[in-house]
C-alpha cells in the first residue's frame, strides 16, 4: 500500500511539476491575418474599387455550370471529379496534411508505454535476471511555444492544402468544360470542311461539263481537281484535330483515350451575363488565393518555430514498474515496486550556427511565401480584367462575322450561278469558296472562344461550378478518395 500511495504521489508531484511550468510558458504570436497579408504583400498596389472592364458589381453566382444548360457537360464534369488521376493525388495530399496536424499535435501530449521483461539466465551467468514490467510517461514541456508554432504551421499547411484541393476542383471542371467545347466545335468544322469537300467535287464535275461543251478549258479542270485535293487534306486535317480534341477530354475523365466520345452536333448556347462583384473580392474567394495566404501563415509560425529553437528544453519523465527475481525464491525483498521522476534541461550553446542558420532560412522562406502571394494576387487580378475585356471583344467579333458569313454565302451562290452560265471564272468561285469557308471556321473558332473564355470568367473569380454540396469539404477533413 505504501508503495501505491507513493506512486501516486510522484505522479501528482510530475503533473503539479509540469503545470507549473506550462503556466510560465511563453504564449505563440497569432498569425497574420489576410488584411495584413494583403497589406505586406501588396503595399505598392492600389487595387480600384471596381473592374475597368464594364462589368456588374453584383455578388459573383454560384453553380455557373448549370448556366451552361447542357446537361451532357454536366455528367461529363462530375465524371471526372470521381476518376480524374490529377484530383485523385489532391485529395491524397490533403489527407497527407491531415495526417502532419496529427503528428504535430501529437508532440505536444505525452508519451506513455509499457515495458515488460521476462526470460532465464544461462548458468554460468552469475547475475540474476530481473523480470517485471515499467509503465512509463514522457513529456517534453513546450516552454517556448516551438511545438505549437509547429503545430499552427502543420495546420496552415493543412488549410492550404485542402483550398489547393478546391482550386483543382474548379480548375478541372473548367477544363473538361474547354476541352467540351472544343470537340464540339472540331465536330462542327469536319462539317464544313466536308461541305467544302462537296463543293469542289461539284465544281470539278462542273468543269469538266463545261470542257466538254466547249465552254470550259482544260485549265479549269485542273485547277478545280487542285481545289479539290486542298479541300480533302483540310478535312483530314480536322479529322485528325477532332480526335485529338476527344483524346484530350477522355484523359481528363479517367477513361481510356480511344476517341470515340460522343459530341453534341451544335456548339453550347452562350449563357447571360454575370455579375463579377469588385476586385478585393476576388483575393478573398478564390481558393488559390486563400491558400497562398494560408502559406503566408505557415511561414510565420516556422520562422517562430526556428527562433524557439534557440531557447532551452525542458523534457520531465516518470515511471513506475514492479520487478522480480525468479532465480532466488526465497528473498522476500527481491519482489517489489518502484517509481522514478526525472527532469531534462538542454541549453544550446554552440551548434556551428545551426540553429541562427535554420531562423534566417525560414524568415527568407516567409519573404517568398509573401512574394508568391503578391503575384499570384496580381495575375488573379489581370485574369478577371482580360476574361472581361474578352467577352466583350469576342461578342463584337461573333457579329461581325455572322454579317461576313452571310455575305459570303450569297457571294458564293451568285459567282457559282455565274459560271455555270460562263459570265464568271473559275478563280473568282474557288477564292470565293475560301473566303466563305474561312470567314465560317472563324466563327465557329469565335463562337466556341466565347465558350472558353466564359469559363476561364467564373474560374477567375472564384465561383463554384456545382451546389455546396458537389464542392470540396472543408480544409479540416481529408476529402473521399473516389
Amino acid at each position: 500500500m505504501r508503495d501505491v500511495a507513493a506512486s501516486r504521489s510522484a505522479m501528482k508531484a510530475l503533473t503539479g511539476a509540469f503545470l507549473l511550468v506550462l503556466a510560465t510558458g511563453c504564449a505563440v504570436l497569432p498569425e497574420p491575418t489576410g488584411d495584413e497579408v494583403r497589406g505586406q504583400a501588396l503595399g505598392y498596389t492600389t487595387i480600384p474599387p471596381n473592374w475597368s472592364a464594364q462589368a456588374s458589381a453584383a455578388q459573383v453566382d454560384e453553380g455557373w455550370l448549370a448556366s451552361f444548360n447542357d446537361p451532357v457537360l454536366t455528367r461529363l464534369v462530375h465524371e471526372a471529379l470521381e476518376h480524374n488521376p490529377d484530383l485523385l493525388m489532391a485529395a491524397a495530399r490533403v489527407e497527407q496534411a491531415n495526417a502532419q496536424v496529427d503528428l504535430a499535435e501529437s508532440k505536444l501530449k505525452p508519451a506513455i508505454g509499457l515495458l515488460g521483461r521476462a526470460g532465464s539466465k544461462p548458468i554460468a551467468d552469475l547475475i540474476p535476471l530481473l523480470s517485471g514490467v515499467m509503465l512509463r510517461l514522457s513529456w517534453e514541456i513546450d516552454l517556448w511555444g516551438r511545438m505549437r508554432y509547429a503545430r499552427n504551421a502543420a495546420r496552415a499547411a493543412r488549410d492550404a492544402s485542402g483550398a489547393d484541393y478546391r482550386f483543382a476542383q474548379q480548375s478541372l471542371a473548367a477544363s473538361v468544360a474547354r476541352a467540351w467545347f472544343v470537340a464540339n466545335e472540331t465536330r462542327l468544322q469536319m462539317a464544313l470542311a466536308a461541305q467544302m469537300t462537296e463543293a469542289g467535287t461539284r465544281l470539278v464535275d462542273l468543269s469538266g461539263d463545261r470542257l466538254r461543251v466547249g465552254a470550259g478549258t482544260q485549265t479549269d479542270v485542273m485547277v478545280a481537281q487542285a481545289n479539290l485535293a486542298t479541300y480533302a487534306d483540310a478535312q483530314q486535317q480536322i479529322e485528325l484535330a477532332h480526335r485529338q480534341a476527344l483524346r484530350a477530354l477522355e484523359l481528363l475523365l479517367g477513361r481510356y483515350p480511344a476517341a470515340t466520345l460522343d459530341v453534341a452536333g451544335a456548339l453550347t448556347p452562350f449563357p447571360a451575363p454575370v455579375p463579377a462583384g469588385i476586385p478585393i473580392d476576388v483575393l478573398n474567394r478564390r481558393p488559390d488565393m486563400i491558400a497562398a495566404e494560408r502559406r503566408v501563415a505557415a511561414a510565420f509560425d516556422l520562422v517562430g518555430e526556428a527562433k524557439a529553437a534557440m531557447l532551452p528544453t525542458l523534457s520531465i519523465s516518470g515511471g513506475y514498474a514492479r520487478i522480480s527475481n525468479a532465480a532466488v525464491e526465497t528473498r522476500e525483498d527481491l519482489e517489489q515496486t518502484t517509481n522514478t521522476i526525472n527532469a531534462t534541461a538542454v541549453v544550446p550553446i554552440y551548434t556551428g550556427g545551426a540553429l541562427t542558420g535554420q531562423v534566417r532560412l525560414r524568415t527568407a522562406e516567409q519573404k517568398e511565401a509573401v512574394a508568391d502571394y503578391a503575384r499570384r494576387a496580381l495575375n488573379a487580378l489581370d485574369e478577371v480584367e482580360d476574361a472581361l475585356t474578352a467577352e466583350r471583344v469576342l461578342a463584337d467579333r461573333e457579329r461581325i462575322l455572322r454579317e461576313a458569313v452571310d455575305a459570303n454565302r450569297d457571294i458564293v451562290r451568285m459567282e457559282e450561278s455565274a459560271y455555270r452560265i460562263g459570265r464568271a471564272d473559275l478563280r473568282t468561285v474557288s477564292q470565293r469558296q475560301l473566303a466563305a469557308w474561312a470567314a465560317e471556321t472563324a466563327l465557329l473558332s469565335v463562337q466556341r472562344e466565347r465558350l472558353s473564355r466564359r469559363v476561364d470568367l467564373h474560374l477567375a473569380l472564384g465561383g463554384n461550378f456545382g451546389t455546396p454540396s458537389e464542392v470540396a469539404p472543408d480544409a479540416g477533413a481529408a476529402p473521399a478518395a473516389h
